[in-house]
Protein backbone atom coordinates (compact mmCIF):
# COMPACT_ATOMS: atom_id res chain seq x y z
CA UNK A 1 0.00 0.00 0.00
CA UNK A 2 1.61 3.13 -0.87
CA UNK A 3 1.58 6.20 1.68
CA UNK A 4 2.70 9.64 1.19
CA UNK A 5 5.23 11.01 3.51
CA UNK A 6 4.82 14.55 3.28
CA UNK A 7 4.02 17.27 6.53
CA UNK A 8 1.32 19.24 6.08
CA UNK A 9 0.64 22.93 5.94
CA UNK A 10 3.45 22.98 3.19
CA UNK A 11 2.24 27.02 2.12
CA UNK A 12 3.59 29.97 2.47
CA UNK A 13 0.38 31.02 4.09
CA UNK A 14 0.74 28.86 6.49
CA UNK A 15 4.28 29.10 7.62
CA UNK A 16 4.75 32.48 7.44
CA UNK A 17 1.76 34.19 9.75
CA UNK A 18 2.35 38.22 9.04
CA UNK A 19 0.92 38.74 12.50
CA UNK A 20 -0.33 37.77 16.07
CA UNK A 21 0.22 33.68 17.88
CA UNK A 22 -0.07 30.01 16.82
CA UNK A 23 -1.07 28.02 19.86
CA UNK A 24 -2.02 24.48 20.47
CA UNK A 25 -5.84 24.06 21.74
CA UNK A 26 -6.68 20.84 24.12
CA UNK A 27 -9.99 21.19 23.15
CA UNK A 28 -11.30 18.84 26.41
CA UNK A 29 -14.36 17.19 27.55
CA UNK A 30 -14.35 18.73 30.96
CA UNK A 31 -11.95 21.09 30.91
CA UNK A 32 -9.90 22.93 27.74
CA UNK A 33 -6.36 24.48 27.66
CA UNK A 34 -4.53 26.94 25.27
CA UNK A 35 -0.68 26.78 25.02
CA UNK A 36 2.02 28.68 23.23
CA UNK A 37 5.71 28.36 22.81
CA UNK A 38 7.84 31.67 23.91
CA UNK A 39 11.68 30.97 24.29
CA UNK A 40 11.34 27.33 22.91
CA UNK A 41 9.16 26.29 25.90
CA UNK A 42 5.57 25.96 25.94
CA UNK A 43 3.68 27.66 28.15
CA UNK A 44 -0.03 27.59 29.22
CA UNK A 45 -2.22 30.73 29.25
CA UNK A 46 -4.36 31.27 32.13
CA UNK A 47 -6.03 28.39 33.98
CA UNK A 48 -7.77 25.51 32.74
CA UNK A 49 -10.95 26.34 30.97
CA UNK A 50 -14.17 24.53 31.96
CA UNK A 51 -15.93 23.37 28.58
CA UNK A 52 -19.35 24.25 29.53
CA UNK A 53 -21.85 26.71 27.67
CA UNK A 54 -24.16 28.45 30.05
CA UNK A 55 -26.65 30.94 29.47
CA UNK A 56 -26.83 34.04 31.47
CA UNK A 57 -28.23 37.83 31.20
CA UNK A 58 -25.89 38.67 28.44
CA UNK A 59 -26.02 35.74 26.00
CA UNK A 60 -23.87 32.78 26.17
CA UNK A 61 -21.09 32.49 28.61
CA UNK A 62 -17.75 29.48 28.64
CA UNK A 63 -17.51 28.51 32.15
CA UNK A 64 -20.16 29.98 33.89
CA UNK A 65 -21.95 28.04 36.79
CA UNK A 66 -24.71 30.75 38.01
CA UNK A 67 -27.15 29.59 35.84
CA UNK A 68 -29.08 25.82 35.72
CA UNK A 69 -29.18 26.55 32.04
CA UNK A 70 -26.00 24.54 30.85
CA UNK A 71 -24.49 22.47 28.74
CA UNK A 72 -21.86 20.58 29.59
CA UNK A 73 -19.74 17.61 28.05
CA UNK A 74 -20.81 17.95 24.54
CA UNK A 75 -17.39 16.97 23.29
CA UNK A 76 -18.98 13.42 22.88
CA UNK A 77 -21.20 14.46 20.81
CA UNK A 78 -19.17 16.22 18.05
CA UNK A 79 -19.97 14.88 14.42
CA UNK A 80 -23.47 13.73 16.06
CA UNK A 81 -26.69 15.15 13.76
CA UNK A 82 -28.40 16.08 17.13
CA UNK A 83 -29.74 19.45 18.92
CA UNK A 84 -29.20 20.64 22.07
CA UNK A 85 -31.73 22.80 24.14
CA UNK A 86 -30.17 26.00 26.27
CA UNK A 87 -33.23 27.92 27.72
CA UNK A 88 -34.49 28.70 24.44
CA UNK A 89 -32.03 27.94 22.27
CA UNK A 90 -31.20 25.17 20.15
CA UNK A 91 -27.54 24.60 19.18
CA UNK A 92 -25.48 21.69 17.66
CA UNK A 93 -22.43 20.65 19.28
CA UNK A 94 -20.26 21.90 16.88
CA UNK A 95 -22.37 25.25 17.68
CA UNK A 96 -21.32 24.65 21.16
CA UNK A 97 -17.25 23.99 20.65
CA UNK A 98 -17.39 27.19 18.18
CA UNK A 99 -17.96 29.32 21.19
CA UNK A 100 -15.49 27.63 23.50
CA UNK A 101 -13.10 28.13 21.07
CA UNK A 102 -14.30 31.80 20.63
CA UNK A 103 -13.73 32.88 24.06
CA UNK A 104 -10.54 30.66 23.69
CA UNK A 105 -9.44 33.17 21.04
CA UNK A 106 -10.26 36.38 23.09
CA UNK A 107 -8.39 35.15 25.99
CA UNK A 108 -5.23 34.29 23.78
CA UNK A 109 -5.57 38.12 22.77
CA UNK A 110 -6.43 39.52 26.26
CA UNK A 111 -3.32 37.63 27.75
CA UNK A 112 -0.92 37.97 25.16
CA UNK A 113 -1.88 41.28 23.56
CA UNK A 114 -1.96 39.73 20.12
CA UNK A 115 -4.46 38.21 18.38
CA UNK A 116 -4.71 34.44 17.87
CA UNK A 117 -3.06 33.43 14.07
CA UNK A 118 -3.53 29.83 13.90
CA UNK A 119 -3.72 26.93 16.12
CA UNK A 120 -3.04 22.78 16.37
CA UNK A 121 -6.38 21.20 18.02
CA UNK A 122 -6.08 18.16 19.21
CA UNK A 123 -8.57 15.18 19.28
CA UNK A 124 -9.04 12.14 21.12
CA UNK A 125 -6.76 9.23 18.86
CA UNK A 126 -10.37 7.34 18.16
CA UNK A 127 -12.59 10.32 17.01
CA UNK A 128 -14.21 9.08 13.90
CA UNK A 129 -14.24 10.99 10.21
CA UNK A 130 -17.70 12.90 11.42
CA UNK A 131 -16.49 14.04 14.41
CA UNK A 132 -12.80 15.39 13.24
CA UNK A 133 -14.49 17.27 10.05
CA UNK A 134 -16.89 18.81 13.17
CA UNK A 135 -14.07 19.72 15.13
CA UNK A 136 -12.40 22.09 12.49
CA UNK A 137 -16.34 22.96 11.62
CA UNK A 138 -16.27 24.67 15.04
CA UNK A 139 -12.65 26.50 14.60
CA UNK A 140 -14.16 28.01 11.00
CA UNK A 141 -16.75 28.91 13.07
CA UNK A 142 -14.93 30.49 15.53
CA UNK A 143 -12.27 31.93 12.82
CA UNK A 144 -9.37 29.85 13.86
CA UNK A 145 -7.34 28.69 11.04
CA UNK A 146 -6.42 25.00 12.18
CA UNK A 147 -2.63 24.14 10.85
CA UNK A 148 -3.45 20.58 11.93
CA UNK A 149 -5.45 18.12 14.01
CA UNK A 150 -3.48 15.88 15.91
CA UNK A 151 -4.55 12.98 17.90
CA UNK A 152 -4.36 14.11 21.66
CA UNK A 153 -1.60 10.84 22.77
CA UNK A 154 0.40 12.00 20.30
CA UNK A 155 0.36 15.32 21.54
CA UNK A 156 1.44 14.60 25.45
CA UNK A 157 4.13 12.48 23.95
CA UNK A 158 5.42 15.45 22.14
CA UNK A 159 5.12 17.58 26.07
CA UNK A 160 6.94 14.40 27.47
CA UNK A 161 9.56 15.99 25.28
CA UNK A 162 10.42 12.39 23.47
CA UNK A 163 11.20 13.97 20.80
CA UNK A 164 14.21 15.18 22.39
CA UNK A 165 16.37 11.98 22.09
CA UNK A 166 14.44 9.52 23.44
CA UNK A 167 13.79 6.12 21.17
CA UNK A 168 12.06 3.24 21.77
CA UNK A 169 8.56 2.29 22.17
CA UNK A 170 6.25 4.22 24.46
CA UNK A 171 2.54 3.81 25.35
CA UNK A 172 0.08 6.79 25.64
CA UNK A 173 -2.45 6.10 28.22
CA UNK A 174 -5.01 8.91 28.09
CA UNK A 175 -7.59 9.09 30.64
CA UNK A 176 -9.90 11.97 30.71
CA UNK A 177 -13.01 13.28 31.76
CA UNK A 178 -14.99 11.85 28.46
CA UNK A 179 -12.75 9.81 26.53
CA UNK A 180 -10.31 7.25 26.84
CA UNK A 181 -7.39 6.52 24.12
CA UNK A 182 -4.33 4.09 24.35
CA UNK A 183 -1.42 4.95 21.86
CA UNK A 184 1.62 2.80 21.01
CA UNK A 185 4.57 5.07 19.50
CA UNK A 186 7.49 3.89 18.20
CA UNK A 187 10.32 6.92 18.14
CA UNK A 188 13.21 6.40 15.75
CA UNK A 189 15.37 9.89 14.93
CA UNK A 190 12.51 12.37 15.32
CA UNK A 191 10.20 10.42 13.85
CA UNK A 192 6.97 9.55 16.15
CA UNK A 193 5.19 6.30 14.39
CA UNK A 194 1.83 5.81 15.83
CA UNK A 195 1.48 1.56 15.82
CA UNK A 196 -1.74 0.97 16.90
CA UNK A 197 -4.49 3.11 18.60
CA UNK A 198 -8.00 2.25 20.59
CA UNK A 199 -9.97 3.38 22.82
CA UNK A 200 -13.64 4.66 23.97
CA UNK A 201 -15.67 8.04 23.43
CA UNK A 202 -18.43 6.92 26.03
CA UNK A 203 -15.57 6.11 28.64
CA UNK A 204 -13.94 8.72 31.13
CA UNK A 205 -14.31 10.74 34.52
CA UNK A 206 -17.89 11.79 33.96
CA UNK A 207 -19.13 8.01 34.16
CA UNK A 208 -17.06 7.89 37.33
CA UNK A 209 -18.72 11.04 38.54
CA UNK A 210 -22.43 9.64 37.93
CA UNK A 211 -21.66 6.07 39.13
CA UNK A 212 -20.81 7.98 42.89
CA UNK A 213 -23.77 10.37 42.57
CA UNK A 214 -26.15 7.85 42.10
CA UNK A 215 -24.29 5.88 45.31
CA UNK A 216 -24.24 8.91 46.89
CA UNK A 217 -27.83 10.22 46.08
CA UNK A 218 -26.10 13.82 45.38
CA UNK A 219 -24.93 15.62 42.46
CA UNK A 220 -22.19 17.52 43.32
CA UNK A 221 -18.91 14.81 43.54
CA UNK A 222 -16.30 15.67 41.41
CA UNK A 223 -14.58 17.57 44.41
CA UNK A 224 -15.18 14.39 46.76
CA UNK A 225 -13.62 12.22 43.71
CA UNK A 226 -10.96 15.23 43.37
CA UNK A 227 -9.97 15.11 46.82
CA UNK A 228 -10.21 11.21 47.58
CA UNK A 229 -6.34 11.08 45.33
CA UNK A 230 -4.92 12.88 48.01
CA UNK A 231 -7.47 11.80 51.23
CA UNK A 232 -8.15 8.57 52.51
CA UNK A 233 -11.70 10.15 53.80
CA UNK A 234 -13.46 13.23 52.55
CA UNK A 235 -17.10 14.38 53.57
CA UNK A 236 -17.73 10.86 55.19
CA UNK A 237 -16.88 8.83 51.92
CA UNK A 238 -13.80 7.04 51.72
CA UNK A 239 -11.30 6.16 48.97
CA UNK A 240 -12.12 2.59 49.39
CA UNK A 241 -15.82 3.54 48.38
CA UNK A 242 -14.67 5.42 45.89
CA UNK A 243 -12.47 2.73 43.88
CA UNK A 244 -14.69 -0.14 44.84
CA UNK A 245 -17.01 2.25 42.06
CA UNK A 246 -14.32 3.68 39.99
CA UNK A 247 -12.56 -0.13 39.56
CA UNK A 248 -15.10 -1.65 36.49
CA UNK A 249 -14.15 1.48 34.76
CA UNK A 250 -10.83 1.22 35.27
CA UNK A 251 -10.76 -1.73 34.32
CA UNK A 252 -11.99 -1.46 30.73
CA UNK A 253 -9.46 1.03 30.60
CA UNK A 254 -6.66 -1.92 30.84
CA UNK A 255 -9.22 -4.02 28.54
CA UNK A 256 -8.38 -1.51 26.04
CA UNK A 257 -4.86 -1.35 26.51
CA UNK A 258 -4.70 -4.93 25.94
CA UNK A 259 -6.63 -5.32 23.05
CA UNK A 260 -4.11 -2.64 21.51
CA UNK A 261 -1.04 -4.21 22.52
CA UNK A 262 -2.75 -7.26 20.76
CA UNK A 263 -3.11 -5.47 17.53
CA UNK A 264 0.08 -4.56 17.46
CA UNK A 265 1.94 -7.89 18.62
CA UNK A 266 3.69 -6.51 21.33
CA UNK A 267 3.63 -6.93 24.83
CA UNK A 268 3.79 -4.78 27.84
CA UNK A 269 7.35 -5.59 28.79
CA UNK A 270 8.22 -4.55 25.27
CA UNK A 271 7.75 -0.70 25.78
CA UNK A 272 10.74 1.44 27.50
CA UNK A 273 7.38 3.38 29.13
CA UNK A 274 4.56 4.78 29.60
CA UNK A 275 2.98 8.27 30.22
CA UNK A 276 -0.13 9.39 32.03
CA UNK A 277 -2.30 12.13 30.48
CA UNK A 278 -5.80 13.13 31.55
CA UNK A 279 -7.31 13.97 34.66
CA UNK A 280 -8.10 10.84 35.76
CA UNK A 281 -4.99 9.79 35.97
CA UNK A 282 -4.58 11.39 39.01
CA UNK A 283 -6.57 8.75 41.10
CA UNK A 284 -4.26 6.25 43.25
CA UNK A 285 -6.26 3.59 41.70
CA UNK A 286 -5.22 4.26 38.19
CA UNK A 287 -2.09 4.76 38.58
CA UNK A 288 -1.90 1.03 40.63
CA UNK A 289 -3.66 -0.61 37.63
CA UNK A 290 -1.03 1.05 35.03
CA UNK A 291 1.87 0.26 36.34
CA UNK A 292 0.49 -3.31 37.30
CA UNK A 293 -0.04 -3.70 33.41
CA UNK A 294 3.02 -2.03 32.25
CA UNK A 295 5.51 -3.58 34.84
CA UNK A 296 7.33 -0.35 35.30
CA UNK A 297 6.22 2.87 36.97
CA UNK A 298 4.71 5.23 34.19
CA UNK A 299 5.77 8.90 33.35
CA UNK A 300 3.34 11.35 35.00
CA UNK A 301 5.94 14.48 35.85
CA UNK A 302 4.16 16.87 33.84
CA UNK A 303 0.19 17.79 35.13
CA UNK A 304 -2.21 15.33 32.84
CA UNK A 305 -4.31 18.23 32.35
CA UNK A 306 -2.31 20.37 30.63
CA UNK A 307 0.30 17.56 28.85
CA UNK A 308 -2.03 17.54 25.49
CA UNK A 309 -2.41 21.24 24.78
CA UNK A 310 1.75 21.78 25.52
CA UNK A 311 2.11 19.41 22.78
CA UNK A 312 0.12 20.78 20.76
CA UNK A 313 1.65 24.46 21.17
CA UNK A 314 4.68 22.44 20.41
CA UNK A 315 3.49 20.71 16.87
CA UNK A 316 2.14 23.85 16.08
CA UNK A 317 5.86 26.43 16.89
CA UNK A 318 7.10 23.48 14.76
CA UNK A 319 4.73 23.52 12.07
CA UNK A 320 5.28 27.32 11.41
CA UNK A 321 9.07 27.65 12.17
CA UNK A 322 9.98 24.09 11.09
CA UNK A 323 10.94 21.16 13.23
CA UNK A 324 13.16 18.06 12.67
CA UNK A 325 10.03 15.88 14.63
CA UNK A 326 7.94 14.10 11.91
CA UNK A 327 4.52 12.68 13.35
CA UNK A 328 2.78 9.30 11.52
CA UNK A 329 -0.55 8.40 13.00
CA UNK A 330 -2.97 5.97 12.03
CA UNK A 331 -6.63 5.59 11.20
CA UNK A 332 -8.51 4.05 13.79
CA UNK A 333 -10.87 2.16 12.14
CA UNK A 334 -11.07 0.21 8.51
CA UNK A 335 -12.32 2.08 5.69
CA UNK A 336 -13.80 0.66 2.75
CA UNK A 337 -16.11 -0.62 -0.42
CA UNK A 338 -19.76 -1.93 -0.42
CA UNK A 339 -19.51 -4.67 -3.33
CA UNK A 340 -21.87 -7.49 -4.02
CA UNK A 341 -23.77 -9.27 -2.22
CA UNK A 342 -23.35 -6.28 0.71
CA UNK A 343 -19.76 -7.24 1.79
CA UNK A 344 -17.19 -4.75 2.72
CA UNK A 345 -14.30 -4.60 0.73
CA UNK A 346 -11.57 -3.14 2.84
CA UNK A 347 -9.25 -0.66 1.05
CA UNK A 348 -7.40 1.03 3.76
CA UNK A 349 -6.85 -1.66 7.17
CA UNK A 350 -6.85 0.24 11.36
CA UNK A 351 -3.52 1.17 11.84
CA UNK A 352 -2.62 2.07 8.68
CA UNK A 353 -0.12 5.24 9.10
CA UNK A 354 -0.76 8.00 7.66
CA UNK A 355 -1.06 9.80 5.24
CA UNK A 356 -2.45 7.15 3.05
CA UNK A 357 -3.32 6.40 -0.37
CA UNK A 358 -4.54 3.43 -1.67
CA UNK A 359 -6.58 2.16 -4.78
CA UNK A 360 -8.83 -0.83 -6.00
CA UNK A 361 -10.20 -1.60 -8.88
CA UNK A 362 -14.34 -2.21 -9.92
CA UNK A 363 -15.95 -3.70 -13.00
CA UNK A 364 -19.78 -3.26 -14.16
CA UNK A 365 -21.97 -6.33 -13.10
CA UNK A 366 -24.55 -6.16 -15.98
CA UNK A 367 -24.21 -5.06 -19.90
CA UNK A 368 -24.61 -1.75 -21.26
CA UNK A 369 -24.54 -0.48 -17.11
CA UNK A 370 -24.93 3.14 -17.25
CA UNK A 371 -23.47 4.10 -13.74
CA UNK A 372 -22.22 2.70 -10.38
CA UNK A 373 -22.90 3.52 -7.18
CA UNK A 374 -19.45 3.85 -4.52
CA UNK A 375 -20.72 3.11 -1.24
CA UNK A 376 -18.15 4.30 1.23
CA UNK A 377 -18.16 2.38 4.77
CA UNK A 378 -16.24 2.41 7.99
CA UNK A 379 -15.99 -0.48 10.74
CA UNK A 380 -13.98 -4.04 11.07
CA UNK A 381 -17.69 -6.36 9.60
CA UNK A 382 -17.12 -8.32 6.94
CA UNK A 383 -21.61 -7.10 6.06
CA UNK A 384 -22.31 -3.95 5.06
CA UNK A 385 -25.27 -3.57 7.91
CA UNK A 386 -22.54 -4.30 10.63
CA UNK A 387 -20.42 -1.20 9.40
CA UNK A 388 -21.02 2.68 9.53
CA UNK A 389 -22.33 4.31 6.61
CA UNK A 390 -19.97 7.19 5.62
CA UNK A 391 -21.01 8.46 2.31
CA UNK A 392 -22.39 7.41 -1.14
CA UNK A 393 -22.82 8.79 -4.74
CA UNK A 394 -22.87 7.68 -7.78
CA UNK A 395 -20.87 7.64 -11.37
CA UNK A 396 -23.20 7.98 -14.00
CA UNK A 397 -22.40 8.08 -18.26
CA UNK A 398 -20.24 4.67 -18.04
CA UNK A 399 -19.65 3.67 -21.58
CA UNK A 400 -22.22 1.10 -23.09
CA UNK A 401 -19.71 -1.82 -22.26
CA UNK A 402 -20.31 -5.64 -21.80
CA UNK A 403 -20.42 -7.02 -18.01
CA UNK A 404 -16.96 -6.99 -16.66
CA UNK A 405 -15.63 -4.59 -19.72
CA UNK A 406 -15.72 -0.89 -17.69
CA UNK A 407 -12.26 -0.58 -15.28
CA UNK A 408 -13.30 1.96 -12.16
CA UNK A 409 -10.72 3.09 -10.12
CA UNK A 410 -11.33 3.80 -6.76
CA UNK A 411 -9.03 6.14 -4.67
CA UNK A 412 -8.57 6.61 -1.39
CA UNK A 413 -6.98 9.46 0.44
CA UNK A 414 -7.00 10.09 4.19
CA UNK A 415 -4.69 12.93 5.20
CA UNK A 416 -2.63 13.68 8.20
CA UNK A 417 -5.87 14.74 10.26
CA UNK A 418 -7.58 11.56 9.59
CA UNK A 419 -9.77 13.23 6.73
CA UNK A 420 -10.90 10.73 4.05
CA UNK A 421 -11.71 11.82 0.22
CA UNK A 422 -12.73 9.11 -2.26
CA UNK A 423 -12.28 9.55 -5.69
CA UNK A 424 -13.61 7.25 -8.86
CA UNK A 425 -12.15 7.46 -12.20
CA UNK A 426 -13.50 5.23 -15.11
CA UNK A 427 -10.32 4.36 -16.84
CA UNK A 428 -11.09 4.32 -21.02
CA UNK A 429 -13.34 7.76 -20.72
CA UNK A 430 -11.49 9.16 -17.96
CA UNK A 431 -15.37 9.90 -16.50
CA UNK A 432 -14.50 11.07 -13.01
CA UNK A 433 -16.27 11.85 -9.26
CA UNK A 434 -14.93 12.11 -6.01
CA UNK A 435 -16.62 12.93 -2.50
CA UNK A 436 -14.59 14.56 0.59
CA UNK A 437 -16.00 12.47 4.12
CA UNK A 438 -18.20 14.98 5.69
CA UNK A 439 -21.08 12.66 7.04
CA UNK A 440 -24.37 14.02 8.53
CA UNK A 441 -24.21 11.92 11.76
CA UNK A 442 -21.24 10.34 14.11
CA UNK A 443 -21.39 7.04 15.56
CA UNK A 444 -23.27 6.39 18.28
CA UNK A 445 -21.02 6.04 21.52
CA UNK A 446 -21.75 2.58 22.49
CA UNK A 447 -21.43 2.00 18.75
CA UNK A 448 -17.95 3.15 18.63
CA UNK A 449 -17.00 1.29 21.63
CA UNK A 450 -17.88 -2.02 20.96
CA UNK A 451 -16.86 -1.86 17.18
CA UNK A 452 -13.73 -3.34 17.82
CA UNK A 453 -15.14 -5.90 20.31
CA UNK A 454 -17.81 -6.85 18.11
CA UNK A 455 -15.45 -7.40 15.21
CA UNK A 456 -13.53 -10.11 17.46
CA UNK A 457 -17.03 -11.85 18.83
CA UNK A 458 -18.49 -12.24 15.42
CA UNK A 459 -15.10 -12.29 13.17
CA UNK A 460 -15.65 -16.50 12.35
CA UNK A 461 -19.24 -16.35 11.92
CA UNK A 462 -18.85 -13.59 9.57
CA UNK A 463 -15.85 -14.62 7.61
CA UNK A 464 -18.41 -17.98 6.93
CA UNK A 465 -21.02 -15.90 5.49
CA UNK A 466 -18.91 -14.07 3.39
CA UNK A 467 -17.65 -17.18 1.78
CA UNK A 468 -20.96 -18.26 1.42
CA UNK A 469 -22.11 -15.81 -0.10
CA UNK A 470 -19.07 -15.23 -2.19
CA UNK A 471 -19.95 -18.97 -3.56
CA UNK A 472 -23.07 -18.35 -4.33
CA UNK A 473 -23.13 -15.05 -6.14
CA UNK A 474 -24.43 -16.57 -9.07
Amino acid sequence: MPIQLVEPGQTSELHNPKKGVVVGIDLGTTHSVVAYVPNKIPKVIGPLIPSTLSLEEKGFCVGGISSPERLSSTKRLMGQNIQLKVGSHTLTPVEVASHILSYISDRVEKNLGAPLEAAVITVPAYFDEAARVATKQAAALAGIKVLRLINEPTAAALAYGLETGAEGLYAIYDFGGGTFDLSLLKLQKGVFQVLATGGDLALGGDDIDEALAKYLNTMNVREIKENLSQLETYEGVTRKDLEAIARPFVQKTIDITARVFKDAGLNPKDIQGGVLVGGMTRMPLVRQEVEAFFGKAPLCNIDPDRAVALGAALSAHGLVNGSDTLLLDVTPLSLGLEIRGELVEKIIPRNTPLPALASSEFTTQEDGQGGMVIHVVQGEREFVQDCRSLARFELKGLPPLPAGMARVRVDFAVDVEGLLTVSAIEKTTGLSQHVEVRPSSGLDDKTLADILLESQKYGRQDMEKRLWAENHKH
